[in-house]
């Protein structure tokens, strides 16, 4: 429920706080006064749009807040949703700023204006004469007969079964898709893969290739100057390791003469041990040089394979080939197994299409057997509302399983005997719609939970009886449910628990609106004004003073 709602600067309201009761309040005074600005700001806070237009001072901001219990709404997965602090005190901010800036909070949380909107519609409920757009809608009208029904258990199953349905048919296509896809290609992919696997391609064979071929096109020249090295080192009479062996024989001599020498001779005897591993070295590799015309053919042969390959696939490595062969593999693999999988799937879709049609028949079924005692609580209703000859019928038809159900229903209502009722929209007038909202809410409020009901002048338009049953009504919602009336009937005004008196102050240079809450004497001098004018007789008191009671 509203604990408090607080304007500052917004048309002609200067600074406004309103503390509205628990049960049923009534705000009255006369027109132009600024109840409309107050509906107006509620409907900011609500996450209506705005402009500078609404500032009373241009160069101050607008700043609208208010404070709300929500504890019994069920509302701590919506903030986890939208990451918003949760607490059972619940403070909607709205700013705008002289530039014209708009800006939302809840509980101190920037947010955007939709996130305000939906909070703001499970909150509060702002309802007028000339409010028929919410009624007409086909969605509200399914809400109210879940409402009235109590489908909650039969929703939530379907709900379930709609989300199990959508995804497996989700999937299903996904695989159709998939499977054309791949048909498609299904030849291509397992021509390019048999040109891969063909090869029995390895990790770095690329490499070792390559350095092969190198040296099978240099082999002569290569052996000829490993033979030439070869000489240069082992010649018997001016080899390089016999004369090195020499020079290591005089480092020995020489070292043992004087042992400031030995690292010298440590030096040279490392040089000549690596001397001596190239030489050995050098004659493996030259044995192992063979001029093999045929190898090196059948070496080019494959590197051509592969280098082709690498550039009609836009790749560079060998490693990027087997990795494409094994992608080709598994399409091919898929291909192979597609129809199984498909089979598979369309029975997973098929039965959750018969669990989902069997929740909707169930849900379908509940909804349906409530209309008859819809129809009748509604027109008893609107009789007691001075609509004796009101009728209420329901237009139902199936329809394909959506988030909400298989059934599409149109409410079909008459004001007058013998007129045969229609679409809501087509037939009722704003007076009419006003009551039979009314009336709708009234037979919802222990049904559901509502938010913060407040009333626009619902009582246009009528008078005697029919209001004292309006009002009657009203508290009978505000037992359980916090109620705000705007009225201009004094009957209405005198049942509410608390009374709010909006009046215009002149007494600066801008006219601006103000707000009070009154005590039973200021009660009963403002409703025998409503009943007999500003100068209201000694009668009128009376009269106000027995409304009160």
């Amino acid at each position: 429920m509203l604990k408090s709602l607080s304007i500052a600067n917004y048309a002609l309201i200067d600074q406004l706080l309103m503390q509205p009761g628990v049960g049923l309040s009534m705000i009255t005074g006369e027109t132009g006064a600024g109840k409309s600005i107050m509906l107006g700001a509620v409907g900011m806070l609500l996450g209506n749009r705005a402009d500078t237009k609404v500032l009373l001072h241009e160069d101050k901001k607008c700043v609208i807040e208010g404070v709300f219990e929500i504890g019994n709404y069920g509302l701590i997965s919506f903030f986890e949703s939208e990451d918003l602090d949760y607490d059972s005190t619940c403070i909607i901010r709205r700013e705008i700023s002289p530039s014209g800036k708009s800006r939302s909070f809840i509980n101190d949380t920037p947010v955007l204006l939709e996130t305000l909107k939906i909070l703001g519609a499970k909150l509060m409920d702002v309802h007028s004469q000339h409010d028929t757009l919410q009624l007409g809608s086909g969605e509200y009208q399914l809400g109210l007969i879940d409402a009235f029904a109590q489908t909650s258990s039969e929703i939530k199953e379907y709900k379930s079964n709609f989300r199990i349905f959508k995804a497996a048919q989700k999937k299903f296509e996904a695989l159709q898709q998939r499977a054309i896809e791949l048909k498609k290609e299904a030849d291509f992919n397992a021509f390019q893969l048999e040109e891969l696997s063909v090869l029995e391609l390895r990790e770095g064979e690329q490499h070792e290739l390559e350095s092969s071929q190198e040296i099978l096109e240099n082999a002569e020249e290569i052996k000829q100057r490993m033979n030439e090295m070869l000489h240069l080192l082992q010649d018997e009479e001016l080899g390089i390791l016999n004369g090195m062996t020499q020079l290591n024989h005089g480092m020995q001599a020489l070292s043992k003469l004087a042992h400031v020498y030995e690292e010298l001779r440590s030096r040279f005897q490392s040089l000549l041990i690596e001397l001596q591993d190239i030489e050995e070295t050098l004659g493996h590799e030259e044995s192992a040089v063979e001029v093999d015309f045929e190898k090196l053919e059948h070496t080019r042969d494959r590197l051509s394979r592969i280098y082709q390959l690498q550039k009609k696939h836009g790749l560079a490595t060998v490693e990027e080939l087997m990795a494409l062969e094994k992608e080709l593999a598994e399409k091919v693999f898929e291909v192979q197994n597609l129809e199984e999988v498909l089979q598979d799937t369309a029975k997973e879709l098929e039965l959750a299409q018969e669990n989902l049609s069997g929740s909707g028949l169930k849900l379908q079924k509940k909804r349906i057997s409530c209309f008859k005692a819809f129809s009748k609580e509604l027109e008893i209703l609107l009789s007691g509302l001075g609509m004796e000859n009101a009728k209420i019928e329901f237009e139902h038809k199936s329809i394909s399983p959506n988030s909400s159900g298989i059934d599409e229903i149109e409410i079909l209502f008459s004001a007058n005997k013998g007129s045969a009722p229609q679409p809501l929209k087509k037939v009722a007038s704003g007076g009419e719609f006003s009551r039979l909202l009314f009336a709708i809410k009234y037979l919802m409020a222990d049904k559901m939970a509502l938010p913060t009901l407040i009333f626009d002048e619902i009582d246009s338009g009528i008078s005697g009886e029919v209001a004292l049953k309006m009002v009657g009504m009203m508290q009978d919602i505000s037992k359980n449910h916090q109620v705000i009336c705007i009225t201009h009937l004094p009957q209405v005004a005198g049942k509410g628990d608390v009374h709010f008196f909006v009046y215009k102050d002149n007494s600066s240079e801008k006219t601006i609106s103000k707000i009070k809450l009154l005590n039973r004497e200021e009660r009963i001098e403002e409703l025998a004004k409503m009943i007999a004018g500003v100068s209201p007789s000694a009668s009128a008191l009376e009269s106000a003073k027995e409304l009160l009671q």
